[in-house]
Formats: C-alpha cells, sequence, structure tokens
C-alpha cells in the first residue's frame, strides 16, 4: 500500500502536469521557480536573513539572561530557605533548652516546697510536742500543788486535832529558833 501512494505522489507532480517545455514562460511551474527565486534573492539582498539571525541571537540572549537570572535567583532562594532552616533550627533548640531549665527549674522548686513542708511538719509537730509537755508538766504542778494542798489541809486538820496551845507556842518558838539560826 505505501509503494502505491509514493507511486501515485510521484506520477501527480507539477512537474510532469504541464505540456511543453519546462523553460518557457509559459509554463506556470518555471514562473512559480523563478519568482521563488527572485524572492530568496530579494531577501538575501534586503539581508533579510541577518536580521532574522540577530533577531534570533538577540531573543537567544535575553532567554539566556532570563535563565541566569532565574538560576540566581533560585540559589539566592535556596541560601534565604537554608538560613531560615538554620534559625528555625537554631530556635527550636533555644526553645527546647528553655523547656529543660523550666524543667529542672520546676523539679527543683518541688523538691524545695516538698523540704520546706517537711520542715514546717517538723517544727508544727515539735511545737505540739512541747505544747503536750507543757501541758503535762502544768497538770502534773497542778495535781501536786492539790496533793500539797490537800495535805495541808489533813496536816492543819490532825495537827489542830491533836496539838494543844502549848505544845503550839513550842512548835512555834522551835521555828522561829530555826529561822534565826538560818539566817545568821
Amino acid at each position: 500500500m505505501k509503494k502505491l501512494t509514493v507511486l501515485f505522489a510521484l506520477a501527480a507532480s507539477p512537474a510532469l502536469a504541464a505540456e511543453g517545455p519546462f523553460f518557457s514562460l509559459k509554463n506556470p511551474e518555471f514562473v512559480v521557480v523563478i519568482g521563488f527565486v527572485l524572492f530568496l534573492a530579494l531577501l538575501a539582498y534586503l539581508k533579510v536573513p541577518g536580521l532574522i539571525g540577530g533577531m534570533l541571537d538577540k531573543r537567544a540572549e535575553g532567554i539566556k539572561s532570563d535563565l541566569d537570572e532565574a538560576k540566581a535567583l533560585r540559589e539566592e532562594a535556596q541560601t534565604i530557605l537554608a538560613s531560615y532552616e538554620r534559625k528555625q533550627k537554631e530556635v527550636q533548640e533555644q526553645a527546647d533548652r528553655i523547656v529543660e531549665a523550666a524543667k529542672a527549674e520546676s523539679e527543683i522548686a518541688a523538691t524545695q516546697a516538698k523540704e520546706d513542708l517537711k520542715a514546717s511538719i517538723a517544727r508544727r509537730l515539735a511545737a505540739a510536742d512541747e505544747q503536750i509537755t507543757s501541758a503535762q508538766a502544768s497538770a502534773v504542778k497542778e495535781v501536786r500543788d492539790t496533793a500539797i494542798a490537800i495535805a495541808v489541809a489533813a496536816a492543819e486538820e490532825v495537827i489542830a486535832k491533836k496539838l494543844t496551845a502549848a505544845d503550839g507556842n513550842a512548835l512555834i518558838e522551835d521555828a522561829i529558833k530555826d529561822v534565826a539560826a538560818k539566817l545568821h
């Protein structure tokens, strides 16, 4: 099928379609070839290929400068990104250090509070023990004083019942002598 298509394309070429000699002005294909050659000559005379080449070179330079600028901007962006990543890492490390310091300080404060609480409890227990000891001593003294008062009252009663006036005067005289002897 491909061979047949190529054969028909060659057979239908415009050069074969015209009648008469090819290098005649009556042959349209020849006129088209002359027009095309003149057009190419005019383009060459007006230096159109150079102008087109210059424009293409200028455009290529513009594209190259845009690419260079884009490359420089990309490198700058990567540098800035790396800088921000470093700063972010430093800030994160600083935040971690602050958190660790706060934890350590809170642990120290908690330990100090526990120690202060233990000391306060110990002081209160000591004060309570002192109050208990003082209350016991006061109670013992009160019981002793009461016992002494009762004993003195009982002794007075016994002495009053058994002691006569002469015996009482003799006891007073003896007491005065004892006091005089102790004072001198």
